[in-house]
């Protein structure tokens, strides 16, 4: 019973699909009409051209015979008194006077032409101004073929980022016919039980879906979208459109937004920074440590063949509420590098301790300031990850005995979440969390970073704060 109502209620479905068709197969008859009458229309336009040069060239061909033919006549004209001069030159050997001046009068008329004469071609027989050099237009006819539609783009996915807005980057196969401009579609994935969508950037679709948003005649190879979703995962597709209209779908690429309202800040350079050592770029979004000449000195001094100082730096901001996210990218050939936050009363205190150690920690401990050795009621006032040599150092934990290692991914997110004084580090390209750990929320918290001996840092710029070309 279940399979007859199901058929009897999807007849006007099957109807309307058979109406869809038959317009379908209407419009193609049509178009392929318009199309076989353009292709005619190519020899009629040909065969127009071909006898308007036809008619030009027999007209200048009229033209110059009849002037060739005139001076013919003028030159036979010129023999037609060749008796007379045969029959003169005779009687020149009379002597009678009347018949001598008779001839003389001829002659020397007949002789006066030919002084006044110089013989030139009335028309040029070459037509040297009519020559058509017609390869090009052969080149063009040989190669006379449909036009293609763009072939399907292929997305950037190093350059592409999701961060306070969605910066998407594409390019078209080599081979490919150009394209007038682009549609962007992008939509909003369910979400998939388990987390699935977080693993990377490309994936499977989910049954739950969300309808496609598109920004149509979209110039140049990139485009920003804003007004997303938080902590959601987006579908985006790309297609280019000429003269023949929109070509195939890229494949489709995945992007997991921020897991809170990212936060902009630069880094602070007015506490205790040692110029020797540390350098902030003009804009304050990126740092420097260089082990210096005072390193060298300090080593000295200290009979030892290493020795290692810290530095630390913060941001400009205090957070005192909310959730935050925030991402940089850390040299991989840093030699240690902490990221994290701090309580800014702690860091203010640190700059005020000796620089020779290596955390802002008193008590020495796992060499991960997560604060895993203290009473789990008592949040640490610091919160960092550490990285170094192309690698991510992971907290020591009491089942594991080793310390484990994660390679350095292109640009580490960090959120926290200040009500619940918690910090998550991610992978900011795939927004894969990498590690959790807790921070002291009593007062206001700073993004913090340790530098190490030799190393940089740059803090992810703003999608808002730059042209396209910035990313490109």
């Amino acid at each position: 019973t279940k399979e007859m109502n199901y058929i009897l209620s999807s007849q006007d479905t099957v109807l309307a699909q058979i109406t869809t068709l038959e317009s379908a197969i209407t419009q193609t008859e049509v178009i392929n009409k318009q199309l076989a009458q353009r292709i005619r229309d190519l020899p009629a336009a040909l065969a127009e051209r071909h006898a308007s040069l036809t008619q030009a060239l027999e007209v200048a061909r009229q033209k110059r015979g009849e002037a060739l033919a005139a001076q013919v006549a003028e030159r036979r004209s010129l023999m037609e008194h060749a008796g007379l001069m045969a029959f003169t030159q005779e009687l020149l050997k009379e002597t009678d006077q009347p018949c001598f001046v008779q001839a003389a009068r001829q002659t020397h008329n007949r002789h006066l032409i030919y002084l006044s004469l110089h013989f030139t071609l009335a028309a040029d027989p070459s037509f040297r101004h009519f020559q058509l050099d017609v390869s090009k237009e052969l080149k063009l006819l040989t190669e006379l073929n449909f036009i293609q539609a763009p072939m399907a783009p292929v997305i950037d996915t190093q350059r592409t980022l999701a961060y306070d807005q969605l910066f998407l980057c594409w390019r078209l196969p080599q081979e490919s016919a150009p394209a007038w401009h682009f549609s962007v579609e992008y939509r909003r994935r369910g979400v998939v039980p388990g987390g699935a969508s977080r693993g990377g950037i490309r994936g499977g679709l989910s049954a739950a879906r969300w309808g496609w948003q598109r920004l149509d005649e979209v110039n140049g190879t990139s485009t920003v979208i804003d007004r997303l979703e938080m902590d959601s995962v987006y579908v985006l597709r790309v297609r280019g459109c000429n003269k023949a209209g929109y070509g195939e779908y890229s494949e489709e690429v995945y992007l997991h937004t921020p897991p809170a309202p990212v936060l902009n800040f630069y880094l602070d350079s007015r506490w205790g920074l040692h110029a020797d050592r540390l350098v902030v770029s003009k804009e304050q979004r990126c740092a420097r440590s260089v082990p210096g000449l005072s390193l060298l000195q300090a080593a000295d001094h200290a009979l030892t063949s290493c020795h290692l100082t810290s530095d630390l730096l913060v941001g400009d901001v205090a957070i005192t509420q909310g959730r935050h996210y925030w991402a940089c990218s850390v040299e991989p050939g840093s030699y240690l590098v902490k990221v994290g936050v701090g309580l800014e009363s702690k860091l203010q205190e640190w700059f005020h301790l000796p620089q020779d150690m290596a955390s802002p920690r008193k008590k020495p401990d796992s060499g991960h300031d997560s604060g895993a050795e203290d009473a789990l009621d008592s949040a640490p006032p610091f919160c960092f990850l550490t990285m170094g040599m192309g690698k991510i150092y992971m907290p020591q934990h009491n089942y594991h005995h080793h310390s484990l290692t994660y390679p350095l991914p292109p640009r580490l997110g960090v959120c926290l979440d200040f009500e619940k004084g918690r910090v998550t580090f991610f992978d900011a390209h795939s927004l894969r969390p990498l590690w959790e750990g807790h921070v002291d929320c009593s007062g206001p918290v700073c993004p913090a970073f340790c530098f190490i001996g030799g190393g940089a840092l740059q803090l992810q710029e703003l999608v808002a704060n730059h042209n396209l070309e910035y990313f490109i």
